[in-house]
């Protein structure tokens, strides 16, 4: 970009302070004063020096078009865009509404508020059609709007193929926990199975514990003390049938 608001107000500051209705000698010493430390790079005192002209006369463009240089030289560029806004939005000679929408298409520039920049400098353009400084600065304020405007999709496209990758990985995400949770399913079910395997184990071997064990000698005591009740036995039943056989033979 050609920053051409230096030459562009010092030459604006001749022939705009030549032709302006000045409403006092005071207004006019004033403008001079700020123009003198403009060129010597006292962009701040300057500025206290045209916003003293505004006071005298508030209609003044020389003093609100200097102004906005100031303020563009001090890098203010927001306060400086809004002067030759309200500049622009006036009543005023071609040549000085080209120069205040060129100053504000800088300003817009240095904002990097490119598209609003390239309509101020067309706008300077259609005011002043020969200006080549202009000319240079529109294209290159196009070519800054083709940047960012590439840079927005690059943004976008960047920020899709983010967005895809994330729904793809909480997407994965959301399936090895479901295959987690079925793994977990199972490893319970089996653990709780083995758990009721073992208390069925354990219930059996308690219960196996608690019948009473025999010794060979006592199953042997038991077993002759059986045949002993059993001879026992036979013998009542023998003495028994010979009583009765006894009465039978009496009658």
């Amino acid at each position: 970009m050609k920053n051409t608001i230096t030459i562009l107000i010092i030459t604006l500051l001749t022939t705009a302070s030549a032709s302006a209705q000045l409403q006092s000698s005071k207004e006019r010493k004033l403008v001079r004063d700020g123009n003198k430390m403009y060129q010597t790079g006292k962009f701040g005192d300057a500025e206290t020096q045209y916003r003293k002209g505004l006071e005298e006369n508030k209609s003044s463009t020389t003093s609100a078009f200097n102004l906005g240089d100031a303020l563009y030289k001090q890098g203010k560029y927001s306060e400086a865009l809004s002067q030759f806004q309200n500049i622009s939005s006036q009543k005023i000679e071609k040549k000085t509404l080209s120069d205040a929408y060129h100053n504000l298409g800088n300003a817009l520039l240095q904002e990097k508020k490119y598209e609003e920049s390239v309509n101020a400098y067309k706008q300077s353009l259609l005011n002043n059609p020969n200006d080549n400084d202009t000319r240079y600065n529109l294209a290159y304020a196009m070519s800054k709007l083709q940047q960012q405007k590439q840079q927005q999709q690059q943004n976008k496209d960047n920020k899709d193929k983010k967005d895809n990758k994330d729904q793809k990985d909480k997407q994965q995400q959301n399936k090895d926990q479901q295959n987690k949770d079925q793994k977990d399913k199972q490893q319970q079910q089996k653990d709780q199975q083995q758990k009721d395997e073992k208390q069925q184990q354990d219930k059996s071997q308690a219960q196996q514990q608690q019948k009473p064990k025999i010794s060979k000698e006592d199953a042997e005591r038991m077993l002759a003390a059986l045949k002993n009740d059993e001879k026992d036995l036979q013998k009542r039943m023998q003495k028994r049938q010979a009583v009765r056989a006894n009465i039978e033979k009496n009658w």
